[in-house]
């Protein structure tokens, strides 16, 4: 499962669920900093993301 976390998600979290969720990403790492919710949604979709708020 690709797990991806919005800003209100610390991107550390990352280095901790690595092992189980290795795919997963930050909408900071994703260049989403600013984005809005449906450009996230849309993203996620695109890219087979589950978001996690």
């Amino acid at each position: 499962m690709k797990l991806l976390f919005d800003q209100n998600i610390s991107y550390r979290i990352l280095k901790k669920i690595s092992e189980a969720y290795s795919d997963s990403s930050h909408v900071k790492l994703e260049g989403l900093k600013n984005a809005s919710d449906s450009e996230i949604w849309e993203y996620a979709n695109l890219h087979q993301f589950t978001i996690v708020t």
